[in-house]
């Protein structure tokens, strides 16, 4: 492993002007990182990755690298780029394993985190540095969010969050509130009442997109994120179709292809499907089928009723008359995206949501209650991990420079 990660570091040119760095969208420096793991500085190198992405083992995995750091490689023109995704992910497991720090001195003040999805954890991580004492309230019984129950085990094994919650929050002292929904029992004023500064939101989003078609409620109809959060409570059969195309629907097939479904087929509305080429080649791969330009009009106990649509230069989409038919299926699995839960908007006075249901904030994380912040795919929609991570770093900085400007307030 480390002979191939040194051949692919050897291979980086050290561009000047780096246009990897320019395609991270947390702009990890990759040709510092790179030059340092050459001069043996794994350490420092190692230091530089967590500093700058508290999730860097995490996006090392799960990241669309085809599309961003090495989609931008200058190699990448002419033949393979630099995989820096093998680099980071060697560097920061190997760093990962001697990070022992306990916490940061105190300063006294209480933070409180709802949801422990990769918004959760940066905000969590930064304050923590910071010397906040955190406290995560999390409505599972485990950390991670999405991390933990939306991305397959094949994808990212569990063992980097078990490692992630052991050595970024029980080692730092941050603590953790498992199977706690705030909005329930516990309410934001709650919060407020028992002393936390600020609190911030990022509980994602959970609740399944529907189609409103007939047939959605029968027995063997099913949601892709519900199916992803637990795959071995699901008895699916052999055939099974998968209603959606992008990247979670790309998940939710190759899960059951695992789990011994035989035949597989994914229905597109349009003629390409939304999952980037890197999860499309490897669903085609491990023998997911693809239907284009169908869409959903009824679902029935023998599978589902499609039609066809004719796909225009401009987007749009008409039905083509008379073409309705049953495909088969044992199960069907709807995968079009989700929103989010309301709970807290609606037991929490002064916090606004917009006509999706996502929670108001401003590009600092601020939402409409002061105090409250917020970032994540709560407020926009499902999004990647490092797209998640890149803005709560933003709004860690944002809800720091809040409360240490309520300590400059009670010392005037």
């Amino acid at each position: 492993m480390a002979l191939h990660v040194m051949d692919e570091a050897n291979r980086c040119l050290g561009c000047k002007v780096p246009q990897c760095q320019k395609g991270c969208p947390i702009g990890t420096p990759i040709p510092e990182v790179i030059r340092l793991l050459k001069n043996n500085q794994l350490d420092e190198a190692g230091r530089i990755l967590f500093e700058n992405n508290p999730l860097t083992t995490v996006c090392s995995l799960v990241c669309n690298h085809e599309n961003q750091c090495e989609g931008h490689c200058v190699l990448g023109k002419k033949g393979a780029p630099v995989h820096f995704s093998t680099i980071e992910s060697y560097i920061s497991t190997t760093y990962a394993n001697k990070m022992t720090k306990g916490p940061a001195v105190s300063n006294g003040m209480k933070v409180a985190i709802i949801g422990s999805g990769p918004a959760g954890l940066t905000i969590a991580v930064i304050l923590a540095r910071y010397g906040y004492d955190v406290t995560i309230f999390e409505g599972k019984d485990k950390i991670g969010g999405v991390l933990r129950y939306g991305i397959p085990e094949f994808r990212l094994p569990k063992s980097v969050l078990d490692d992630f919650q052991y050595r970024h929050i029980e080692l730092k002292g941050i603590k953790f509130r498992p199977n706690v929904h705030i909005g329930g029992a516990i309410g934001i004023d709650d919060l407020f009442r028992d002393g936390y500064k600020s609190i911030f939101i990022g509980t994602g989003v959970w609740k399944p997109n529907a189609l409103h078609i007939k047939g959605e409620t029968l027995g063997n109809v099913h949601f892709g994120i519900n199916y992803l959060n637990n795959p071995d409570s699901y008895h699916l059969g052999e055939r099974v179709i998968v209603i959606g195309a992008g990247n979670a629907a790309m998940d939710v097939a190759r899960t059951a292809i695992r789990k011994g479904v035989r035949f597989l087929t994914c229905f597109s509305l349009t003629q390409k499907v939304a999952a980037s080429h890197h999860e499309f080649s490897y669903a085609q791969l491990e023998g997911v089928e693809f239907e284009y330009n169908k869409a959903p009009v009824e679902i029935t106990d023998e599978g589902v009723i499609f039609k066809d649509v004719e796909e225009h230069e401009d987007g749009s989409l008409t039905d083509v008359p008379g073409s309705e038919k049953l495909y088969p299926a044992d199960s069907v699995i709807i995968s079009i995206s989700q929103g989010p839960q309301n709970r807290i908007v609606s037991t929490t006075t002064g916090l606004a949501a917009n006509n999706r249901g996502l929670l108001v904030a401003d590009e600092t994380g601020h939402t409409t209650r002061p105090g409250i912040f917020a970032s994540g795919d709560v407020v926009n929609g499902a999004r990647t991990v490092v797209e998640a991570v890149a803005h709560s770093k933003i709004v860690a900085e944002s809800m720091h420079q809040y409360m240490q400007s309520l300590v400059s307030d009670k010392e005037d």
